[in-house]
């Protein structure tokens, strides 16, 4: 097993090109050398505030950190990857932060992770000043100017002070591959948690560095791919997410160039479509259809020139088959890849579809190491057994979650002295070797006895034409226990009745899994990477609205945790 980290392969890569465009956002054109020097600096000013390592993995617990923690409230931006390289390089973590979140929200995620340190945008300094005063004094505050032009917060270092307070000769650690990459989940079925990933693992299961045959990179192989033409790879998916920043990372460990949408507050259709005409760009990186159909929509209205684009990679939501087809009616000469994964396990399975090829249809080619679970977890099903099942993942997968035993030792089980991760995911093996994903457990709804999963009937309403969005939930029923409920909107200018749903959901499903209600809504709630916001839809389904917050972080300030094996 090769055991690499992050900084380790950029700064690798970075010296063999240091002249080649790495990062490219509108006017902003950031070449590898740039990049590199940058992190390093911005590392320095870290480990002179004393943020790095202070308790090696040997000494702590599976949902233990002996990081510190850096939380990045940011769009996507070059500035966003030099700070997450920079905390890699001072052995402290990065943080995705939830750009959207509220003031109570943020600071539950401020006390779950221990920050001490926040590099934010300007334009979300209105965050930062309203939390400031329930902060830790001794919190580093690091903001990036942007065109908002928002003063500087109290006690906060404007980002080019803190390169410059970063220079000169203080030495930075060497990193591990025990250092920690963490990734907080976006709370789609309950509140955030912290991810831990050895930075060794997560290269290979999440960045690209285990191939298809199993195969491990070594670092002259990341070098050996450098040194190939490099190729253009736009992420459109915020980097507060797995997919968009993950995206972003396996790129320039390989020496391509990333571009970034030039509007990161929004997602702009037209915007990301122009960026990538002008820039040539080979690759993008979408989540499911709440990206896809906007994309589909804008490229219904005009033509663009995309004679450069290869692939389109859909992740961490369900990207259609009517999705699929409509891209490839519009765009011939790609392929679509459709990606299934999890924050705890990184990409498990993947289906390709090229024009005129017979289609794969929700079947999904296992990745190394993946494999389907009994239902009472206490073996592997084979392949030839169709049964449902819980999907897992073996071998390079993360360590447990931050600062929770309990849901650490239920999501990562040991059976027959291997671990698996088991997030929660329902599945089961197909005829032909490949897997179905039948939905997560969590969105399960018991009606009558019966299982129903969440995932399957937003499939069969999806197939209805008028039906823009969908999510489906369960709600208290006095007869059935819990009955099924569809949330959706409609396509502009589109009208469809209940009935005629039903009767398109009736084709594919039994039923007992039909709807027992249909809500309509102008819109459906979807974090910004397109992931379905489940809380907002229980709600709605029991006629409450949006509920506010679950937790509330308290009113005393949030102190700094002891060095050392934090454990929140």
């Amino acid at each position: 097993m090769t055991e690499l980290t992050i900084p380790q392969v950029f700064t690798a890569v970075a010296r063999d090109h240091p002249d080649r465009a790495c990062i490219l956002q509108g006017e902003q054109r950031l070449t590898y050398f740039e990049i590199d020097e940058a992190s390093d600096r911005l590392a320095k000013l870290l480990g002179k505030h004393g943020l790095g390592c202070s308790k090696e993995r040997a000494a702590l617990h599976p949902w233990q950190s002996g990081h510190d923690h850096v939380g990045l409230l940011m769009y996507n931006s070059p500035e966003y990857l030099i700070a997450e390289m920079a905390a890699a390089k001072a052995r402290a973590a990065a943080i995705n932060m939830n750009f959207r979140y509220q003031e109570e929200e943020l600071l539950y995620l401020i006390k779950d992770a221990g920050l001490c340190a926040i590099i934010f945008d300007s334009a979300l300094a209105d965050k930062v000043t309203g939390i400031k005063n329930r902060l830790d004094e001794r919190t580093l505050l690091v903001q990036v100017p942007d065109s908002s032009d928002k003063a500087l917060v109290g006690g906060a270092i404007w980002w080019a002070n803190a390169l410059e307070q970063g220079a000169g000769g203080f030495p930075l650690p060497e990193t591990q591959p025990d250092d920690l990459h963490i990734l907080y989940t976006g709370g789609t079925t309950g509140m955030p948690k912290g991810v831990l990933w050895r930075q060794a693992d997560i290269i290979m299961a999440g960045l690209g560095g285990r191939r298809a045959s199993g195969h491990e990179n070594s670092l002259d192989d990341f070098l050996r791919a450098a040194s190939r033409s490099a190729s253009k790879m736009m992420p459109a998916g915020p980097f507060m997410h797995a997919s968009g920043r993950w995206t972003a990372l396996s790129q320039i460990l390989i020496g391509n160039i990333v571009v970034l949408p030039e509007n990161a507050h929004h997602f702009d259709p037209a915007g990301i479509l122009e960026t990538m005409e002008r820039e040539r760009v080979a690759g993008l990186n979408i989540t499911g259809d709440a990206m896809a159909r906007p994309l589909l929509a804008q490229l219904d209205k005009r033509d663009y020139a995309l004679d450069d684009l290869r692939v389109i990679v859909s992740g961490a939501a369900g990207l259609s088959e009517k999705s699929k087809q409509a891209f490839l009616s519009k765009l011939p000469h790609i392929e679509i890849v459709d990606s299934m994964g999890s924050s705890e396990t990184g990409p498990q399975a993947s289906s390709a579809t090229k024009k005129g090829a017979v289609s794969s249809r929700g079947a999904f080619r296992p990745a190394p190491g993946t494999t389907i679970l009994s239902e009472d977890r206490r073996r592997i099903l084979d392949s030839s057994e169709t049964g449902i099942g819980w999907l897992a993942r073996s071998g390079r997968i993360p360590l447990g979650y931050l600062g929770d035993r309990a849901k650490t030792e239920k999501a990562f089980q040991a059976l027959d002295g291997i671990t698996y991760a088991v997030p929660g995911d329902r599945a089961r093996w197909l005829t032909s070797g490949f897997i179905e994903l039948v939905g997560r457990d969590a969105m399960t709804i018991n009606s009558g006895g019966e299982k129903i999963f969440a995932e399957e009937v937003e499939n069969a309403i999806r197939r209805c034409g008028a039906v823009e969005d969908t999510l489906v939930c369960g709600r208290p029923s006095q007869r059935w226990g819990q009955e099924v409920v569809a949330i959706i909107s409609l396509r502009e200018g589109h009208a469809v009745s209940d009935d005629e749903i039903l009767a398109e959901c009736g084709k594919h499903l039994a039923r007992y899994k039909l709807p027992k209600a249909i809500i309509r809504q102008m819109a459906i709630a979807r974090s910004p990477s397109g992931k379905p916001d489940y809380t907002w839809a229980k709600s709605v389904a029991q006629g409450e609205g949006r509920p506010s917050v679950e937790h509330s972080a308290g009113a005393e300030p949030l102190k700094r945790p002891g060095r050392g094996g934090r454990n929140v």
